[in-house]
């Protein structure tokens, strides 16, 4: 899909987020990657076979006690 030089990552190398977005949609919270990859603001991924990748997520602080 990416036809600029030189290419971005393919969907399937480990650094596939690095692909420049062509469709960037904020107020939905998604983006399209030259490579075919969709992300997502939470982490997650669609990729263009169909797979999904799982959003990132890293351990909130402590909950508080009442």
């Amino acid at each position: 899909m990416c036809s600029h030089q030189p290419p971005c990552a393919t969907a399937d190398s480990p650094d596939h987020r690095t692909a420049v977005i062509t469709s960037a949609h904020p107020e939905q919270g998604w983006s399209l990657l030259c490579n075919g990859t969709i992300v997502f603001d939470d982490t997650g991924e669609l990729l263009p076979d169909g797979r999904t990748v799982n959003p990132r997520r890293t351990p909130g602080p402590p909950a508080l006690a009442a």
